[in-house]
């Protein structure tokens, strides 16, 4: 039983982290988009497939 509520524990903890990363991917997204209006899409996709392929 032990087990199961630490397990129980580290899931809602990622879950967690994975909502405060979604928030600050949503803050930044905003600040590209501030800056490079609507192109801010096709820059992060060519960024983000850039990186994939290193």
């Amino acid at each position: 039983m032990a087990v199961q509520q630490l397990k129980k524990e580290e899931i809602i903890e990622l879950a967690k982290e994975i909502i405060e990363l979604d928030l600050k991917r949503d803050e930044k997204f905003e600040e590209l988009t501030e800056l490079a209006g609507n192109r801010a899409y096709e820059i992060l996709r060519r960024v983000q497939n850039a990186c994939v392929y290193k």
